[in-house]
C-alpha cells in the first residue's frame, strides 16, 4: 500500500482554493525515490497495483456480503488522460457482477428536460455494489462552464443569474452529503494531464491505425479551450472537494502512477469502511446443520 504521506498529497483540502500549478501532472516520485530508476520506479508502482487489486477483489467481496454502502467512483478529466486505461486496470479483478461502469455523453431530449442530476441519479450504484462515473454531473459545471451556450437546453435563461454557478456548486455538494449520509462512499479523481503529454496521445492515435478510432475531431477543438477549461476544473474542485466527499488530483503523464495510486485511494477507503460479512444466527446454523446432515446421508 502507498503510505498516508503521499496519498495526502494528491487530495484537495476542503475549503481551500485549488490550484493546478500546485499539482505536477508529470510526478512519478517522492524525494526518497529520486535516485531510482525509471524502470525500477516503474517495478515499484506494478507491486503497489498487483497488491491492491488483490486487496481489492477481497473488499468488494465483503463490501456485497455486508450489503450496508454503496460506492461511487467520479472520474474526470480531459480528453487522452486515461480514463478508460485506468477502469481497465484499476477494476481488473473485481467480480464484474459487483461492478457497474457508467459513460455519460451528450444528454438526451428526455435528460435536458429534467434537471441536471437526473439522468446520473438513474444510474447510482445500489448497496452492495460499486458505480464507476466515467464523466459525471462535474460536466455540468465543466463543459457547460466553458460552453455557457449550452445552458439555453437546460433551463430557463432568466435561471441564470450572477450567482448561478455558485448555486449549482451548492446543488452538487447537497446531492453528494445526501448520498453518503444514505450510505454511499463517494471518491472523485481528476486525472491531471498536462496540455504537452495530450499532444504525444493524440499524435500516437493518428499515427497507429489500430487507435485511429479513438480520435475524434472534437477532442482537438475542446483542446483549444484548454485554458478556460483549467479555469473551470480550479474553481469546480475548490468548492466541491469536501471532507465527506473529497476530490483526488492524480499526476496522469504516466498511466501507471495513475493506475497505481487510484486503484490504492479505491482499495483503503473502501477497507476503512469496516465492513463484516454477516453474522448466522442460531436458527440459521441449525438450518445448516440439517443441510449438512441431508447431504451426508445421500
Amino acid at each position: 500500500m502507498i503510505r498516508k504521506d503521499i496519498i495526502d498529497l494528491f487530495r484537495v483540502p476542503a475549503g481551500k482554493k485549488f490550484q493546478l500549478k500546485d499539482h505536477n501532472p508529470g510526478w512519478k516520485q517522492t524525494e526518497e525515490f529520486k535516485d531510482l530508476g525509471k524502470d525500477a520506479l516503474k517495478a515499484r508502482a506494478k507491486e503497489s497495483l498487483d497488491e491492491n487489486l488483490r486487496a481489492l477483489a477481497d473488499a468488494q467481496s465483503l463490501l456485497y456480503a455486508d450489503d450496508r454502502y454503496s460506492v461511487l467512483i467520479v472520474l474526470q478529466a480531459m480528453d487522452a488522460a486515461g480514463k478508460d486505461g485506468t477502469i481497465r486496470h484499476v477494476m481488473s479483478g473485481v467480480n464484474p457482477q459487483g461492478c457497474q461502469v457508467f459513460s455519460f455523453k451528450k444528454p438526451s431530449a428526455e435528460e435536458l428536460d429534467h434537471n441536471f442530476l437526473w439522468r446520473y441519479m438513474k444510474s447510482l450504484p445500489e448497496r452492495g455494489r460499486i458505480g464507476i462515473f466515467n464523466r459525471s454531473y462535474y460536466e455540468d459545471v465543466l463543459v457547460v462552464k466553458v460552453h455557457p451556450d449550452f445552458l439555453g437546453a437546460q433551463l430557463p435563461r432568466e435561471k441564470v443569474g450572477k450567482k448561478f454557478w455558485e448555486e449549482r456548486y451548492e446543488d452538487i455538494n447537497s446531492f453528494e452529503r445526501h448520498l453518503v449520509r444514505n450510505g454511499t462512499l463517494i471518491l472523485k479523481f481528476f486525472l491531471n494531464v498536462s496540455k504537452d503529454e495530450q499532444k504525444k496521445r493524440f499524435l500516437d492515435r493518428l499515427d497507429r491505425p489500430e487507435k485511429n478510432w479513438k480520435f475524434s475531431a472534437s477532442d482537438l477543438a475542446e483542446r483549444g479551450y484548454w485554458d478556460d477549461y483549467m479555469r473551470a476544473y480550479e474553481d469546480a474542485l475548490s468548492a466541491t472537494s469536501t471532507d465527506l466527499a473529497p476530490w483526488y488530483v492524480i499526476p496522469a503523464d504516466h498511466k501507471w502512477i495513475t493506475r497505481s495510486v487510484v486503484a490504492d485511494i479505491v482499495t483503503t477507503s473502501i477497507q476503512a469502511l469496516d465492513l463484516k460479512y454477516p453474522v448466522v444466527s442460531p436458527e440459521q446454523k441449525k438450518r445448516l446443520e440439517d443441510a449438512r446432515k441431508q447431504l451426508e446421508a445421500e
